[in-house]
């Protein structure tokens, strides 16, 4: 099998990529690499696998540095490490083959979710998963809630096990138990990372049809946008999360308490005003169900159409200023636009 087709099946097999990370060297040995890619995956670096794949011409490959002790038998399941998982927003589809393979070959796997789907997915990879929930409580602070599964995760590696931890969405996105578990355990000299994962954002962007980089985004979370006064770019767009929870701290399984949203609401009139048109955004749950969005001018926006769900995106609220002397320094003719274009590792325009 040569290196293409062992990556590719890898990307569509979660089965085969978890025994591939539970036993790396088995995996590389069953599929019977030949030389150049056996030494390729072994560098753990970028260049020579491109060189392989791209079928260019190899360079001397440069064998890689040992990794540090506890990093190895992290990686080897001879000592407790962490990884962090998402789940996505929705289960069916959202979910990476690298998430589905690290929750089958967890030891100790954690979930924080509200997805029945997701929680069905996760306990049949791995049955004896447990659930973060139960550290919540009525009227409680969402900090010490969170402290309390961050003790729970890190309690699970420090007894040496494989740790796994899935959140919901994007799981370094408005997620605090997820990065602090990960900044803990690398202060104590444990192996941790993150793997990304289809966040709310995300869905915005292909749900309304906007792009982040035409005229620039910005993003906050709804009560630091209030008690932090920022300083708004009201030409670019703009992202409010958690809407629905502004201003209260605590976790209420039946509601939170918005007396603070006549104030986000009269802060953005003040930027944007009385008339312009903001959407409430929800992202689907399922597929082939839709998304909620509800279009409404500031002036007729209450507490009523939003929940702790809901994500505000703003648009923009003028044309943003140009500045012609540096346009034209950079060869861009008056009136011009410079078009965008994403660009792979590999110098692919995607």
């Amino acid at each position: 099998m040569d290196l293409t087709a062992f990556l590719s099946r890898l990307s569509q097999d979660p089965k085969a990529l978890a025994e591939a990370l539970r036993n790396p060297r088995h995996a590389v040995e069953e599929a019977r690499l030949d030389e150049t890619g056996r030494r390729a995956l072994q560098s753990r670096a970028a260049r020579p696998l491109w060189d392989v794949l791209l079928k260019r011409e190899p360079q001397p490959i440069e064998p890689a540095a040992p990794l540090a002790a506890e990093i190895q038998e992290g990686l080897e399941g001879r000592r407790g490490s962490l990884v962090i998982v998402g789940t996505g927003i929705r289960t069916v589809g959202h979910m990476t083959v690298e998430a589905l393979a690290w929750i089958r070959i967890a030891d100790a796997m954690f979930f924080l979710i509200a997805d029945p789907i997701a929680e069905a997915v996760i306990r049949e990879l791995n049955p004896e998963a447990k659930s973060l929930h139960g550290h919540y409580g009525e009227g409680v602070q969402r900090a010490d809630s969170y402290e309390a599964m961050v003790e729970e995760i890190m309690g699970s590696v420090r007894a040496g096990k494989r740790t796994v931890a899935a959140f919901y969405g994007h799981p370094g996105v408005f997620a605090f138990p997820s990065h602090e578990s990960v900044r803990r355990a690398r202060r104590e000299g444990f192996l941790a990372f993150m793997l990304p994962g289809v966040s709310a954002e995300d869905c915005l962007f292909a749900d309304l049809g906007v792009d982040p980089a035409v005229n620039g985004c910005q993003s906050y979370e709804a009560t630091d946008f209030l008690i932090h006064d920022r300083i708004i770019d009201t030409a670019s767009q703009l992202v409010l999360w958690q809407v629905g929870v502004v201003g209260d701290w605590t976790y209420r399984g039946g509601g939170y308490d918005l007396k603070a949203f006549p104030m986000l609401v009269a802060r953005l009139q003040g930027l944007y005003g009385y008339w312009h048109e903001v959407t409430l955004y929800e992202a689907a749950l399922f597929p082939g169900v839709s998304p909620t969005i509800t279009r409404i001018a500031l002036g007729h926006l209450t507490a009523d159409y939003v929940n702790a769900g809901t994500t505000m995106y703003v648009p923009p609220g003028r044309a943003p200023s140009v500045s012609q002397a540096i346009a034209a320094a950079m060869g861009i003719p008056k009136g011009g636009s410079m078009g965008v274009a994403k660009t792979g590792s590999a110098g692919v325009a995607k």
